[in-house]
């Protein structure tokens, strides 16, 4: 049975979008994941070194899945909310989680790492990856790819043409290799995604900020209406997502 419109606006508006988990989608909307298991390998990797950095953690959930961590584990966020909840959840693990504008310089000595990981980092410093990693040392993350839910992106913004190429992993790999990182191996794959209510797209808008920046509901009601009827005739809406995984490698000194 359908719902009105402002009662799915109403309760996607007053939902917390703390942290990084989804679950208030679930039977709202659906997106494939990728096919490597991002944080299976994370924690293999985690497991195997002695210090470690996980960069932009969001709500510390990605990283408290992981089986084992290392002695030294370190995590960095911007968004106090998720400061917050990370901290909670990292601290009884033995992380240290620590406030940090995603600006350079990142808060940490020169090669004070074995493995640098992230997920979905909004900005990668590719020079400050560099700077904290121990020769030898890796660079592990999942890059949202380009042109991600450019459905949803264009549908609230107009054609963005110039934007398209934007996070593309051969422009992010030449930056990686013009810091001294070797890339040793990147994968990409594009995943679908389907919204069945104009509370999923307001929810995830609210949460993935970068996604429309700026985004209100206000700003966009008209929009979100005329969605909302395209939902209601045609069942969904249906988004594209684009992911990349990259491992870097600083070299051994000569």
């Amino acid at each position: 049975m359908s719902r009105p419109f402002e009662e799915l606006v109403a309760e996607a508006e007053s939902v917390s979008v703390e942290g990084w988990d989804f679950s208030w989608l679930d039977g709202r909307a659906t997106e494939e994941r990728p096919s490597w298991g991002y944080q299976q390998a994370m924690s293999r990797r985690l497991a195997m070194v002695s210090a470690a950095l996980d960069i932009q953690t969001g709500g510390g959930e990605v990283l408290a899945g992981a089986a084992k961590l290392p002695p030294s584990m370190a995590a960095t966020e911007s968004w106090p909310p998720n400061v917050d909840k990370a901290t909670r959840l990292l601290h009884p693990r033995g992380v240290v989680v620590v406030a940090d504008p995603d600006e350079p310089p990142l808060p940490f000595a020169d090669e004070a790492f074995d493995l640098v990981t992230s997920r979905h980092p909004a900005t990668v410093w590719w020079s400050e990856i560099a700077r904290v990693l121990r020769p030898g040392g890796t660079y592990f993350a999942q890059h949202v790819g380009p042109a991600s839910v450019w459905e949803l992106v264009e549908y609230f913004l107009g054609p963005q043409p110039e934007a398209r190429r934007k996070r593309h992993p051969d422009d992010e790999n030449a930056v990686a290799r013009s810091v001294g990182l070797e890339i040793i191996h990147v994968r990409t794959e594009r995943l679908g995604i389907e919204f069945f209510d104009v509370g999923a797209v307001i929810y995830f808008l609210r949460k993935v900020i970068w996604t429309v920046p700026g985004f209100t509901v206000e700003k966009y009601r008209s929009r979100l209406r005329e969605l909302h009827e395209k939902i209601e005739a045609e069942g969904l809406f249906i988004a594209r997502s684009s992911r990349s995984l990259i491992e870097a490698r600083k070299p051994e000194r000569a």
